[in-house]
C-alpha cells in the first residue's frame, strides 16, 4: 500500500458539517418588535393623556425638560454610532472601544425612557399634524426595534450584517424622533431651559 504525501489529512472524527441557520428564527425578535411597538401605540392611543408627567426643577417647561433628554440621548446615540464603526474596523479606534460602545447605548436608552414616559403617559399617541404622527409611529418603532437589537445580542451566530441592520434602524428612529421633537422645541420656542 502506498500513501500519498500530499493528499489530505482528515481528522478523526470528522468534523460535523456546518449547519444552515434557520430564517424563521428570526421571526421571534421581529415578533417581540412589533409586538412591544404595538403595545405602545395601543396605549398611547387608549390612554387618556395627563397633560404632564414630569418636570425638573431649572427647566420652564416640561417641554424643555424633553428637548434636552432628548438631545443627550441623541448626542449618546452619535457616540453608538462612531464607536459602532470602531468595533466594526470601520474607524479606527482604541481597544475599549466595544465598552464605549455598550455604555453609550445603555445611556442613551436611559435618557430616552423618561421622555418616551411622559410623551406616552402626558401626550398619548397624537395624529393632528403630519410631523406629530410621524413622531408617535416613530417612538413605538424605536422602542419595538430596540427590543428585537437586545433580544438579537444574546444570540449566537448571527449573519455579519444583522446587527448593524438593526443597529442602524434604531439610530434612525432615535436621529428621526429628536427632529422631530427636539430640534422643532429648540426652533420653535427658542434654546432655552
Amino acid at each position: 500500500m502506498t500513501v500519498d504525501p500530499n493528499a489530505a489529512t482528515q481528522s478523526w472524527p470528522s468534523p460535523e458539517p456546518e449547519r444552515r441557520q434557520n430564517p424563521a428564527r428570526y421571526l421571534i425578535p421581529a415578533l417581540v418588535a412589533a409586538a412591544v411597538a404595538v403595545a405602545l401605540g395601543a396605549y398611547g392611543k387608549v390612554h387618556d393623556p395627563a397633560g404632564t408627567a414630569f418636570n425638573l426643577a431649572g427647566f420652564s417647561s416640561t417641554g424643555a425638560v424633553k428637548s434636552w433628554l432628548a438631545t443627550a440621548a441623541f448626542l449618546f446615540a452619535l457616540v453608538q454610532l462612531v464607536s459602532a464603526l470602531m468595533v466594526y474596523g470601520k474607524l479606527p479606534g482604541p481597544s475599549w472601544s466595544s465598552t464605549l460602545h455598550r455604555w453609550s447605548g445603555r445611556v442613551a436608552f436611559l435618557l430616552a425612557v423618561p421622555v418616551a414616559v411622559h410623551c406616552l403617559y402626558a401626550l398619548g399617541f397624537q395624529s393632528y399634524e403630519s410631523r406629530v404622527l410621524w413622531h408617535s409611529l416613530l417612538g413605538c418603532f424605536f422602542f419595538g426595534v430596540f427590543s428585537a437589537k437586545m433580544l438579537l445580542l444574546r444570540w449566537e451566530r448571527l449573519p455579519g450584517w444583522l446587527l448593524p441592520i438593526v443597529g442602524g434602524l434604531v439610530f434612525t428612529a432615535l436621529t428621526i424622533l429628536w427632529l422631530t421633537s427636539a430640534l422643532w422645541f429648540f426652533r420653535t420656542f427658542g434654546v432655552t431651559t
